[in-house]
């Protein structure tokens, strides 16, 4: 399905360079939940966005379905299967949610209104609203959410769902999700949320740009889990050490 060769990327950061992503070499199969998880800064959404073609790695080669896709833009890979809902949404001045999923359900299976009502939004108040600062971080998140499940990739990238959405919320959205989840498709998610993580199949830990840990979650997890401090109720990483949830 997907193949990331050396993949290494860089910005300017005034007058240095910063190294965002260290010879990434990662390997994602079809019908399989990857979750990449990893501290603050560590290149997780900087990983998500070259997937996706926001980002063009310095080195290295994207490959999708034995194409390299490299030099593809967002729209040429979203027109081969994939899809990106980013962790802070864009707002679109003069377009209505109904317009958006429109847009995304040609390729779906269900009407503009199932995934909004799957994600607890009423499609009754929620269609002919315009897609602008009127919405809160939570509703334009879930609505994103909404238009990349409408769209239907066969590769779909999350990018901390969680972020900006309320616990009720965050338990519709991870049924959702996980329910949405096909044989036929890829689903990579950013997050370091225990529940998404518990999701996976596979996890792949991130550290300063850098691959540290991946396989199952049966062997990643218990890892993670035994190796970090748990800080209950809030998510943060100080000085390299890696936070997680807390049961509650």
């Amino acid at each position: 399905m997907l193949e990331l060769d050396k993949i290494v990327l860089k910005f300017k950061a005034d007058d240095h360079e910063l190294t965002a992503l260290k010879e990434i070499s990662l390997h994602f199969e079809t019908g399989k939940i990857y979750v990449i998880t990893g501290p603050n800064g560590s290149g997780k959404s900087s990983l998500a966005r070259v997937i996706m073609g926001i980002h063009r790695p310095g080195s290295g080669r994207v490959i999708f379905d034995g194409e390299d896709i490299t030099g593809l833009g967002i729209t040429e890979r979203s027109r081969k299967g994939i899809g990106y809902a980013f962790q802070h949404p864009a707002r679109f001045k003069g377009l209505r949610v109904a317009d958006i999923l429109e847009i995304a359900m040609r390729n779906g299976e269900h009407n503009d209104c199932h995934y909004l009502s799957e994600l607890g939004l009423c499609p009754e108040d929620y269609l002919e609203r315009p897609l602008d600062a009127s919405l809160s971080g939570g509703e334009i998140k879930r609505i994103e959410i909404a238009t990349l499940l409408a769209l239907n990739p066969r590769l779909r990238i999350f990018d901390e769902p969680e972020a900006g959405i309320d616990l009720w919320s965050f338990e519709q959205l991870i049924e959702v999700i996980g329910a949405s989840h096909r044989p036929d498709t890829t689903t990579i998610i950013i997050s370091h949320q225990e529940k998404i993580l518990q999701m996976a199949d596979q996890i792949i830990l991130l550290e300063d740009g850098a691959v540290s840990l991946h396989g199952p979650r049966e062997q990643v997890w218990p890892v993670i889990r035994d190796s970090v401090r748990c800080a209950c109720r809030q998510d943060c990483s100080r000085g390299g050490m890696y936070y997680v949830n807390c049961p509650r």
